[in-house]
């Protein structure tokens, strides 16, 4: 889901958009942590696969408040697809006050161009096939083609585990994801939030 980028008016007068260009590198005079920086491009990400608004907005709010605990402002720079952390006082009704600037270097940027996460969707996919592999065992094939669409909605749009899907992304799987894209049959249409729940044990001892 595309969130509202940063504004126009968020550019200083010559046009030059690199207040505090920063890359994602430690900085031990940085008044933001380097991990609190790390969760708010995840978050960013997240927000921007998400399969539905709701679950893109979750995620927002939530980088919004870790940002804020350390008083920065984030906001996503879409002529470059940069993520930018602002100093609260910079900015004014969500738009960045450049004549507030006095050390462009507070701002912390990160790009959300890259870097290339194939290697880590594969470990995601690999351990999700395990738990596809277990369920089919353990419970049928109905229940393992279930559990491959929730493997396939959880590595693609979160490349995450189906062990590790949140409450929302379960919902969001099971009303948005499932009905329009599965195909399921009747039979597995009936046992699919079994289905879910079933991972979710399975991934606990795989």
């Amino acid at each position: 889901m595309r969130e509202d980028r940063q504004r126009p008016d968020d550019q200083d007068p010559d046009g030059d958009t690199d207040a505090g260009r920063a890359d994602n590198a430690s900085d031990p005079n940085r008044e933001i942590p380097d991990d609190v920086v790390s969760e708010a491009e995840r978050l960013t990400r997240l927000a921007a696969n998400a399969a539905v608004e709701a679950e893109a907005e979750v995620y927002r709010d939530r980088r919004a408040e870790v940002a804020g605990d350390y008083d920065f402002v984030p906001r996503v720079r879409e002529a470059d697809d940069t993520l930018v952390l602002y100093p609260e006082e910079w900015v004014d009704d969500g738009v960045v006050q450049f004549d507030r600037i006095e050390d462009t270097d507070r701002a912390v940027e990160v790009s959300l161009s890259g870097p290339d996460h194939s290697a880590e969707w594969e470990a995601v996919e690999a351990d999700n096939e395990a738990i596809v592999t277990a369920v089919a065992e353990e419970h049928g094939p109905t229940h393992a083609a279930n559990v491959r669409a929730f493997a396939d909605f959880m590595g693609n749009h979160y490349l995450k585990r189906v062990g590790d899907a949140t409450e929302t992304e379960k919902e969001a799987f099971l009303t948005e994801y499932y009905p329009r894209n599965a195909w399921p049959s009747a039979e597995q249409r009936a046992v699919v939030e079994d289905s879910v729940e079933l991972a979710t044990d399975a991934a606990d001892s795989v």
